[in-house]
């Protein structure tokens, strides 16, 4: 669907439900979703329990939200899948629009609200998040030395013609037209690179959002550099699903 051919939408015409995949976050769940729930326009918090081993569910349902269990890890692309199939159980005859943020954004999350507007007006079919520069609880710069996020931007303006600024983000806000076109998702750390792949494609409109938003930032320890391979690995198989791998190498 081409971005012409969508109706104009009245700004706040349709509510939107807030999607958290979430595991092991009983720490940081209950600030998050408080938080969502301050966010203009949001009317449904749907918290994915993706097989947490502590007491997320517990903290997300005293928080207000409505819960859904994996009762093993299925990893984020199912757990976005499942809490959309629960929004679309309780929507009416015009869908809710979906807005996913991560578990541990805590008191943060209100900074997403600009994630919205584009979509409630119409002017974008998917919104993605800019992030300000992250710091770890010791001051240091948080983030690793780029290359997976390289990687992702060089596959997405190979495929589309567009280089996101940061297009791992996974604060995002979607209409259902635009989700339902995109599933499946691709599985692992491959779904927002591939969301913006398939979506690009397809002619919805995507517009990249500044927001202010804190997350628990990935350290430069063993665990964070065995996590960004890991990511490499998922987005490079996303690319290649795609026929999107870039001709050269990332960031040469």
């Amino acid at each position: 669907m081409s971005g012409s051919d969508l109706p104009p939408v009245e700004p706040f015409e349709r509510s939107v439900a807030c999607v958290i995949p979430a595991k092991d976050e009983v720490e940081r769940i209950a600030a998050t979703v408080d938080a969502v729930h301050k966010i203009a326009g949001v009317d449904l918090v749907v918290v994915v329990d993706d097989g947490s081993t502590d007491g997320t569910a517990a903290a997300a349902e005293r928080a207000g939200a409505v819960v859904v269990r994996h009762e093993r890890n299925k990893g984020k692309a199912a757990a976005m899948e499942t809490g959309a199939a629960a929004v679309a159980e309780r929507d009416g005859a015009r869908a809710r629009h979906l807005l996913f943020l991560d578990a541990d954004l805590t008191d943060s999350a209100t900074g997403a609200e600009p994630l919205i507007e584009p979509v409630m007006s119409g002017r974008a079919d998917m919104t993605i998040g800019t992030l300000p520069a992250q710091v770890r609880a010791d001051g240091s710069k948080a983030g690793g030395h780029g290359f997976v996020v390289r990687l992702a931007r060089e596959g997405i303006e190979q495929a589309t013609g567009w280089a996101p600024e940061q297009p791992l983000s996974g604060q995002r806000c979607l209409t259902r037209d635009a989700f339902d076109a995109a599933v499946p998702l691709a599985s692992g750390f491959g779904v927002e690179t591939a969301l913006s792949i398939d979506l690009g494609r397809k002619g919805f409109r995507i517009l990249e959002v500044p927001i202010d938003v804190r997350h628990r930032a990935t350290g430069t320890d063993l665990r964070g550099q065995l996590h960004r391979g890991r990511q490499f690995l998922h987005v490079r198989r996303a690319l290649a699903a795609r026929s999107a791998l870039p001709s050269r190498k990332p960031g040469r």
